[in-house]
């Protein structure tokens, strides 16, 4: 029945613009939007073998979410695109985390923070990574191929290379050998 719900879902994704490869799994309750910012459309493109879990929830808001060939998004993953996010292949990312590739401008006090432009800051995380439950991705970061994400971590800065980085904000404390 998975498969039937998730065939369909895929085609009527497609009617809307969205780039899904057939081979993709998609479980029931996922949402998937190309939004606008700034009058330009998005685009959410998703390579083969993928699997996006339930509760996945992926909005371009104008911007463009990339994710590579055979990458597993777990339950309940949010990605917002605005600024563009690009995952790689054979990546992991565990349930309930959380990537913002944007800010919002801080004004004086006069000013209403809402009335204020974002601030687009892509995100790209490489091949090979390990993103544990519950992590925050911000904008403006960089995770390197095969670096592990330890759950709970907040992710503020650059991550190198096969990394292990944990905690808030997450600091690396080794590397994988």
């Amino acid at each position: 029945m998975l498969r039937i719900l998730s065939y369909f879902y895929k085609k009527l994704l497609k009617l809307y613009g969205l780039h899904i490869h057939q081979n993709t799994k998609i479980h029931p309750f996922t949402a998937l939007s190309r939004g606008f910012f700034n009058g330009k459309k998005g685009t959410i493109e998703i390579e083969q073998k993928c699997d996006l879990s339930k509760g996945v929830v992926l909005k371009a808001y104008g911007g463009s979410i990339k994710i590579g060939t055979n990458t597993f998004l777990g339950e309940y993953i949010i990605i917002y695109g605005h600024g563009d996010v690009t995952i790689g292949k054979n990546s992991l990312i565990a349930m309930h985390t959380c990537i913002v590739s944007s800010n919002h401008t801080v004004p004086s006090k006069k000013e209403l923070i809402r009335d204020k432009p974002d601030l687009l800051l892509p995100v790209t995380i490489g091949d090979d990574v390990w993103i544990g439950a519950n992590v925050s991705i911000l904008g403006g970061v960089a995770i390197g191929n095969g670096a592990v994400i330890g759950a709970g971590s907040v992710v503020t800065k650059d991550i190198p290379e096969y990394a292990i980085a944990v905690g808030n904000p997450a600091k690396v404390i080794k590397y994988r050998i």
